[in-house]
């Protein structure tokens, strides 16, 4: 049923996250793609196949195979050390962040060994730890210390697993446990 809660416009529509629609909204996009003013939909995503939201069924991408059929997938590739380091002088400069080229390097990385918006996310960070230093510039030893206090989805990930057991709640199963076993009592 249509609500009036979205409405089509031509141009270009671009949505990231597109595994998060839920089959309702992707059902209104169906329709209005059909539309003789309907504009040119970008769609981008990380996921493989997964479930379409609202349903139990699984579709590569998270999309439903009639939408999906009507679609030119660019695949992409990984960015290389050389675009990272291209991507992070830029945004340093950007952001008014002098670095010297050791720091860049190892900035560059921990960008190809974890991910781009980690990295990104070190630049500032790491100038507010060399300002405390009352230096002009980010050394190496500000990058270290800030990749110390601020962990990447990889480490954090691997924390939790290791120490699931002193949380609370966790769902991860261990090997004989139930994720659902009561808790022990006092």
């Amino acid at each position: 049923r249509e609500e009036g809660k979205a409405d089509i416009v031509p141009g270009v529509l671009f949505i990231d996250e597109v595994h998060m629609l839920d089959i309702e909204c992707f059902s209104f996009l169906n329709r209005a793609l059909e539309a003789d003013s309907a504009p040119i939909v970008i769609m981008a995503t990380n996921r493989g196949i997964t479930n379409i939201r609202g349903t139990d069924y699984k579709s590569p991408h998270g999309i439903p195979l009639d939408l999906l059929d009507r679609m030119l997938i660019i695949s992409t590739q990984p960015y290389t050390s050389r675009e990272i380091r291209k991507i992070l002088d830029i945004r340093a400069e950007e952001e008014d962040v002098e670095m010297t080229e050791e720091a860049k390097e190892l900035l560059t990385k921990i960008g190809t060994e974890s991910t781009l918006r980690y990295a990104i996310h070190l630049i500032t960070v790491a100038n507010l730890v060399a300002l405390k230093r009352k230096a002009q510039e980010v050394e190496v030893q500000d990058i270290r210390r800030v990749y110390s206090l601020f962990v990447d989805v990889k480490r954090s990930t691997q924390f939790l697993i290791e120490y699931q057991q002193e949380f609370m709640f966790s769902e991860v199963a261990e090997a004989g446990h139930s994720a659902d076993a009561p808790m022990p009592q006092a």
